[in-house]
């Protein structure tokens, strides 16, 4: 029996049960997106440019990154309990500060604060890791991603509501709601699962050339990086193809715009319930080739001159379907290299992944133009997920060899 079966909600002498894992990861999600809709109405409210406002989604993303590697050292360090609970104060405050921030630099040392609610990305995966076996972590991450995928789904919309009824601030008092419930929930359901080791920080210092000299914990990071980057890149360019080459109206786009997210929850659900059967490498390699036929065809009807909102969007199906077969396999399988720095591995592969992506988004929006019509943001997608297939197969090969020793 594992050691999640054996977890009782609001007991923290148990591990923590998959509600709060679910809950630690969505709480971050919904930090990323949830205020977008207001940015409009929040720049006028500091007197600032559109496009400095805008400069606080870009730096959190950056600082996410930033906090993803620095706290996983400390979890494998002190533990998952109290690092996670001591970073849910931290967001609630920072929540409660960024609304009544007097000016706009103040407002961005609060929404940087926040970003330590990323501990949540890393914790979570990390926790199932201290648990379970890597094929079964992964499917336990499968089911933990697909409960929370609803969130980036479901935030931007509520942000939008919240922002016409009561004001750009009733966004943030929602996500300090949302940490004050974290914060409780923490509290009395979250069991410490990390085995502090003998010889201390020392001890753990000494384990980390393994685990970056590792060419699998590598091959999984740029599995995940470029398979994950590939939905980057379709969210910098695919509002400038619905807007100025399918003269999508905002709401039409908006509506097209989630099709990916109903391909990542029904992948979800195929990764939680077959990673254990199929083993994490062989789902790793399904993922990425889903990914690269779905824009191999869409390749091919945009050559042909089928170029319709229907089409173009429809593939995108493709994109969630495949990423959310692989990065549940890819994630479980860097926690796995090394597993007593679980912590470590989750935080720099999920800062790899951000920065990644963050990366090709911005190379989206600069290679499409009014002349170019959504093409090179095809290729540029095609291109990424071959590399993802790349990185599979490289991992599926060095797991082959008789002498691998990390």
């Amino acid at each position: 029996m594992s050691s999640f079966s054996k977890s009782h909600f609001l007991d923290r002498t148990t591990p923590p049960h998959i509600a709060t894992l679910i809950l630690m990861a969505g709480i971050g999600a919904l930090s990323l997106n949830v205020f977008l809709p207001s940015l409009p109405t929040m720049a006028q409210h500091f007197g600032v440019d559109y496009a400095l406002m805008q400069f606080s989604v870009s730096a959190y993303l950056a600082t996410t990154a930033v906090v993803q590697i620095a706290i996983g050292p400390f979890s494998d360090r002190f533990g998952r309990r109290p690092v996670m609970i001591g970073t849910a104060i931290i967001f609630t405050i920072a929540s409660v500060g960024a609304i009544y921030a007097p000016n706009f630099n103040i407002f961005l040392s609060f929404r940087l604060l926040q970003t330590a609610i990323a501990t949540g990305f890393v914790i979570s995966r990390a926790t199932v890791r201290d648990m379970l076996p890597e094929n079964q972590a992964a499917s336990m991450i499968g089911y933990i991603t697909m409960g929370m995928s609803i969130v980036p789904m479901m935030g931007p919309a509520m942000g939008g509501v919240l922002d016409e009824a009561f004001g750009w601030q009733a966004s943030f008092w929602m996500l300090a709601g949302g940490g004050l419930l974290l914060f409780i929930t923490l509290f009395f359901d979250q069991g410490e699962t990390f085995t502090k080791r003998e010889g201390g920080f020392a001890a753990q210092l000494r384990e980390y050339p393994k685990l970056l000299t590792s060419q699998r914990f590598w091959g999984y990071c740029l599995a995940a990086a470029f398979a994950s980057g590939a939905f980057f890149a379709y969210l910098g360019g695919a509002p400038f193809v619905g807007s100025e080459v399918f003269a999508m109206e905002p709401a039409e786009l908006g509506l097209y715009f989630g099709s990916p997210a109903i391909g990542y929850l029904i992948g979800n659900g195929l990764s939680g319930r077959y990673s254990t059967r199929f083993g994490i490498n062989r789902m790793v390699l399904i993922g990425a080739l889903l990914t690269v036929a779905g824009m191999s065809m869409l390749l091919l009807f945009d050559l042909a001159g089928f170029n319709h909102p229907f089409v173009f969007f429809g593939f995108m199906i493709s994109i969630g379907l495949g990423n959310g077969i692989l990065l549940p396999n890819a994630n479980a399988g860097m926690l796995s290299v090394r597993p007593a720095l679980a912590g470590s591995a989750a935080g720099l592969g999920g800062a790899f992944m951000i920065s990644g992506g963050a990366a090709l988004s911005v190379i989206a929006g600069f290679i499409l133009g009014p002349r170019t019509g959504a093409l090179p943001l095809i290729i540029l997608m095609l291109l990424t997920t071959l590399a993802a297939v790349a990185c599979a197969l490289w991992v599926i090969c060095r797991a082959a060899v008789a002498d691998e020793t990390t």
